[in-house]
């Protein structure tokens, strides 16, 4: 159940809820006065018996009770045998029972007062229909007692500030007594294992740590949204499987930016939406999970695509400033690493720009002869040897370079106590400094854990690949994308369902023409029309593929090739012929599970998935976004005027494509597309129209 927060009140209490769902005490969850557990375990060795242990020996300030009628003491705390019989207010249940009693253990949390029960139990709608039946009672109680769910098929919480270890995931045997400001909630129990291991393997102990499993209730956009409000965490990190509501991802990110929280996404499945069968270009190219992608760049987003990127960029995004530009500095160790990362960053729109001679004047006085100074800056092993210890000092020469928005520094064998002095001195240079600074270290990591360590306390992320350093760096300046939701006019109304009179509804221009059934009828519209004209079957989606387009026909011969046509299934399209110009594709699809329509332009006609060259934005948009969309295409110089030749009618191009971004927002269409509008001199011509309505989605 995600209600509509986009905040929380000083109390932890999300804000803004639907009247029907009240407000959720998110501080009763991470800082419960009591917490039962119910069906505690009296076996050491079971994994469920991890909570109770962890409770009562890690700190945890308030009170534990175990509950569980075989016994009078657990872990030397006194066994209640129903939750019942528990005394005085209880905050926070960790239901450690069956899949086929976690309903009634909510609805006695309920009585309880608990404002959360956390189930750990599998067995619900991820193994088939009896267990989907029995999610649909977990979440019935839950709707009727008012107690929030988490999971079922979780791995639940661990909160560090209040020692809160309501988990049994094997990773939180680690003694995780420190708070990095990294949270982390995701829908993997598995991954979030791995996320709060690696994280403190690396000395970096998650100050909250979240896993929401099947999310019958609490998703992870609801708590990830308190989350990042919190003042004691400066970056959330994600892992998500399933967004049902794109929505309620749009508030988590948007409520991120605005309180300065960073947010970190690593997404893998695909929406709901993104599993039709697209007949449209737009659809067969666009991707499942663009309106994600797009709605994840508006906020600010970083989006990564492993573990590994998860943790190195909320490690940076913790302890340094975002990169403000494209311009990186590679400091190598080795000139081979630096032609390396030179290849990479070029691959990602990233840039190696040469360093100002003032600059190079400066890093003269302490690079070997040998090295290279332009950029990489290759310092060679010999600035070792000397003893001065000026690596951080050509590190700091750089990063005041006004063209460096970034450093990427690639260290090849400095291990041991050289490893050390290299990071002591690293961290030191990057202290409060204007630039983020991400460390490629290519040797064994056991030969360098002290450095690395030191590094990370820093805020500096350590890799060991070049690749995946460099990914992780053009990620974190990825700009926003040319959309202006705000500034765009309303929706244009109800839309009619045909797809010519649907362009005229907008003010799309098209070619004079209608539609003809039989041969008889096609040869009289084109007398009227006159001239050669063009005849399209109107079934095939594909028009061109099936031999549906028939150029040029003179009137002679429009009865024979109607009747052709006909044969292809439904009627015939009689038009005039439209002017010469550039083919373009503008189509819009809309979003659903709650995410918003995508707008997409690019180079049209027959060849458009051969070319594609495409770029999208989110709908609707105004007139400014429409033209910075055009702009993205690499076609862009043909609409502008290449090497001399007139510009095209780029301002009715923008018009056409704003008409149908606006389009899009209308809830009965689920997918308009223009294939081609032709753009010519003296404005556009939209040739070929697709449209598909919601209710034939469903």
């Amino acid at each position: 159940m995600a209600d509509t927060a986009s905040g929380t009140d000083p109390s932890g209490t999300l804000s803004d809820s639907p009247s029907d769902s009240p407000g959720t005490d998110w501080e009763r969850v991470l800082n419960p006065r009591t917490v039962v557990i119910l069906g505690a375990s009296g076996r050491a060795d079971n994994p469920m018996a991890r909570p109770l242990r962890w409770l009562a020996e890690r700190g945890f300030a308030g009170r534990v009770v175990p509950v569980n009628p075989k016994y009078d003491e657990l872990a030397g705390l006194p066994c209640a045998a129903s939750l019942a019989d528990v005394e005085g207010p209880v905050d926070l249940v960790l239901a450690m029972v069956p899949a086929a009693r976690a309903a009634e253990a909510v609805q006695d949390a309920g009585r309880a007062g608990a404002v959360a029960v956390i189930v750990f139990a599998s067995g619900f709608a991820e193994v088939g229909p009896e267990g989907a039946a029995l999610q649909e009672e977990l979440v019935a109680a839950a709707r009727e007692t008012g107690v929030r769910v988490f999971g079922p098929n979780c791995q639940g919480i661990v909160h560090t500030p209040s020692r809160l270890f309501a988990s049994f995931s094997a990773a939180a045997e680690r003694p995780l007594t420190e708070s990095s400001g990294i949270a982390y909630v995701g829908q993997s129990g598995a991954i979030g294992g791995s996320v709060l291991d690696l994280a403190a393997e690396r000395g970096l102990d998650l100050t909250t740590w979240v896993s929401t499993g099947n999310q019958a209730d609490v998703d992870l956009t609801e708590i990830g949204r308190y989350l990042v409000c919190r003042p004691e965490i400066s970056v959330l990190a994600v892992y998500v499987e399933n967004l049902r509501d794109g929505a309620a991802y749009a508030r988590m990110a948007e409520t991120a930016a605005a309180h300065g929280t960073a947010l970190v996404v690593l997404r893998s499945g695909r929406s709901a939406a993104g599993k039709r069968a697209a007949v449209s270009h737009t659809g067969a190219m666009v991707g499942d999970d663009t309106a994600f992608r797009l709605v994840s760049r508006r906020h600010g987003v970083v989006l990564v695509d492993d573990v590994e990127e998860l943790l190195a960029a909320a490690t940076m995004l913790r302890g340094q400033p975002r990169p403000t530009g494209r311009g990186v500095a590679a400091v190598t160790t080795s000139g081979g690493a630096g032609i390396l990362a030179a290849d990479r960053c070029e691959g990602l729109g990233l840039r190696l720009p040469e360093l100002a001679p003032e600059t190079q004047e400066k890093l003269a006085r302490l690079v070997p002869e040998f090295g290279a100074l332009a950029n990489p800056v290759d310092v060679t092993a010999q600035l070792f040897n000397r003893g001065d210890r000026a690596f951080g000092e050509v590190c700091a020469i750089v990063c005041a370079d006004p063209s460096v928005d970034s450093l990427l520094v690639l260290v090849t064998m400095v291990t041991g106590q050289e490893a050390v002095a290299l990071a002591e001195d690293l961290a030191a240079a990057m202290r409060g400094g204007p630039v983020p600074c991400a460390v490629a270290w290519l040797a064994g990591p056991d030969r360098t854990v002290e450095a690395r360590a030191l590094l990370t306390a820093a805020g500096i992320p350590v890799f060991g690949s070049v690749a995946v350093a460099s990914r992780v760096l053009a990620e974190l300046v990825r700009e926003p994308g040319p959309d202006a939701v705000a500034a765009a006019p309303a929706p244009p109304g109800p839309l009619p369902s045909d797809g010519w009179e649907l362009l005229d509804a907008i003010g799309v221009p098209r070619p004079e023409g209608r539609s003809a059934a039989t041969a008889e009828e096609a040869e009289r519209i084109a007398g009227e029309l006159g001239g050669p004209v063009v005849l399209k079957a109107e079934g095939p989606a594909h028009k061109s593929e099936v031999g549906g387009v028939r150029m040029d026909v003179p009137p002679a011969e429009v009865g024979q090739v109607a009747a052709e046509l006909l044969g292809l299934g439904g009627a015939v399209l009689v038009q005039r012929r439209a002017p010469a110009g550039l083919e373009l594709l503008v189509g819009a699809t809309s979003g659903g599970d709650g995410w918003p329509p995508v707008v997409t332009v690019g180079l049209g006609g027959v060849a458009t998935e051969i070319h594609r060259d495409l770029a999208t934005a989110l709908a609707p948009l105004d007139r400014d976004a429409a033209r910075a969309l055009l702009r993205e295409l690499r076609s862009w110089p043909l609409l502008a005027g290449h090497r001399g030749a007139e510009p095209l009618a780029v301002d009715a191009a923008v018009d056409a494509i704003v008409a149908v971004s606006r389009a899009a927002t209308d809830p009965t269409v689920a997918e308009l597309e223009i294939n081609p509008l032709i753009v010519g001199r003296d404005g556009v011509v939209a040739v070929d129209v697709l449209v598909r309505r919601t209710e034939e989605e469903r």
